[in-house]
C-alpha cells in the first residue's frame, strides 16, 4: 500500500519551523521534514490499485483510508488508520523507515517527509488531482490554504452578505479570509496583533482591522460594539488560548458561530461562561477544514482550475530546494506567505 513519490515542489509550513525547533513534542532525530508538496507517482507497490507511475499527486499530512468508520461517515475525516500522528517517524506497514543513511535509519516525518527528491507515503495519503494542474501553484492545498479555506466554508459556513471575523492573518488565516470572500461575506474583520498584516489582507478581502493592542478593552466587546451585537462567524487561526475565547464571545447570540483552527499549547484550558452557550452561540472545531484528502481535495484543485480560488496571493517567494534556509528565515520573520522550493534545481 505505499507509492514513491518524485517531488517536484514542496512549501514551508510553519508546522515543520515547529518540529524542527523541537519545543512542543517529543524530538525524533534524524528526521526528513516537509509534508506540503506536489509531485508525480514513480513506482507503486503491492496493493496499490487507484495510483499509477505518472499520476500527479498532493501528499497529505493525515490520510482516507476509505475503510474505517470515520472514513465512512459522510461528517469525518479523522481516518482511524491514517490520521496525523507526528511521533511516528517509521511506516505503518512494517514500522520501518524508507530512508536510510550509512545503513542507519533516517525517520519520516507526518507520513510525508516531501523535503526529499523522492519519498514514500502510504497510497491514502495522497490525493490524485488533475495532471494540467500546476503542481508549483496547488501544492499549497496539501495542506495550510486548504485547513483554511474549509474551516470557513464547510464548517462555518457564513452567508451571503453576513460578518465574518478572522483571527490571526498568516497563511491558514488569509485562506479562511479567501473562503469567506468566496461566500460572499460583506464585512470581513481582520484581528492580528501586527498591523503590517492589513495591507495584505485586503487582497483577500478584509474589509476592517482590529489590533487588540489598540484597545483597553478585550478584543471580543469592540467586535461586538463594531457589529452592533457581533459576528455571525469567527474563525480562529492562531493556536492562542485567549484568541479562541475571544473569536467564540464575539459571535452573535442566537445564531453566531465560532470555528478554532489554531492547535494550542497542550496545557490550555478553554474558558468561558456556560450563558454563552445558552444564548445560542455554537462553538466548532475543524482538522484539515473538514476536507477529506483523497476524496476532496481534487475538486479543490478544479476550483483553483475554475479561477474560482486564486492561489498566486499566498505564494509570495521561490527559490532553488538547495536554498531552502531562506525559506526559514523568511518564515522566522514572518516575511510572506508561502516560499514553494523547486526540486530540480
Amino acid at each position: 500500500m505505499e507509492v514513491r513519490v518524485k517531488i517536484l515542489y514542496t512549501a514551508l509550513c510553519h508546522t515543520d519551523v515547529y518540529f524542527w525547533e523541537a519545543k512542543g513534542q517529543t524530538p525524533v532525530f534524524p528526521r526528513i521534514l516537509g509534508h506540503e508538496a506536489g509531485g508525480i507517482v514513480e513506482s507503486v507497490g503491492e496493493g496499490v490499485t487507484e495510483l499509477v507511475p505518472g499520476d500527479h499527486v498532493l501528499p497529505v499530512f493525515t490520510g482516507e483510508c476509505k475503510e474505517c468508520a470515520h472514513c465512512k461517515s459522510e461528517e469525518s475525516n479523522l481516518c482511524d488508520l491514517l490520521r496525523i500522528n507526528v511521533d511516528r517517524g517509521v511506516m505503518i506497514g512494517d514500522g520501518q523507515s524508507r530512508f536510510t543513511i550509512n545503513g542507519k535509519p533516517i525517520f519520516h516525518f507526518v507520513g510525508t517527509s516531501t523535503f526529499s527528491e523522492y519519498t514514500v507515503i502510504h497510497v491514502g495519503c495522497l490525493a490524485k488531482i488533475n495532471p494540467e494542474a500546476p503542481l508549483d501553484k496547488v501544492c499549497v492545498l496539501s495542506c495550510g490554504i486548504s485547513t483554511g479555506l474549509g474551516a470557513t466554508l464547510n464548517v462555518a459556513k457564513p452567508k451571503k452578505g453576513s460578518t465574518v471575523a478572522i483571527f490571526g492573518l498568516g497563511a491558514v488565516g488569509l485562506a479562511a479570509m479567501e473562503g469567506a470572500k468566496m461566500a460572499g461575506a460583506s464585512r470581513i474583520i481582520g484581528v492580528d496583533l501586527n498591523p503590517a498584516k492589513y495591507e495584505q489582507a485586503k487582497k483577500f478581502g478584509c474589509t476592517d482591522f482590529v489590533n487588540p493592542k489598540d484597545h483597553t478593552k478585550p478584543v471580543q466587546e469592540v467586535l461586538v460594539e463594531m457589529t452592533n451585537g457581533g459576528v455571525d462567524s469567527a474563525v480562529e487561526c492562531t493556536g492562542n488560548i485567549n484568541a479562541m475565547i475571544s473569536a467564540f464571545e464575539c459571535v452573535h447570540d442566537g445564531w453566531g458561530v465560532a470555528v478554532l483552527v489554531g492547535v494550542p499549547h497542550k496545557e490550555a484550558v478553554f474558558k468561558t461562561h456556560p450563558m454563552n452557550f445558552l444564548n445560542e452561540r455554537t462553538l466548532k472545531g475543524t482538522f484539515f477544514g473538514n476536507y477529506k484528502p483523497r476524496t476532496d481535495l481534487p475538486e479543490v484543485v478544479e476550483m483553483y482550475m475554475r479561477k474560482e480560488l486564486e492561489l498566486e496571493k499566498f505564494i509570495t517567494h521561490s527559490v532553488p530546494f538547495s536554498q531552502i534556509n531562506t525559506a526559514f528565515d523568511l518564515m522566522l520573520k514572518g516575511e510572506g506567505l508561502r516560499c514553494i522550493m523547486r526540486m530540480d534545481e
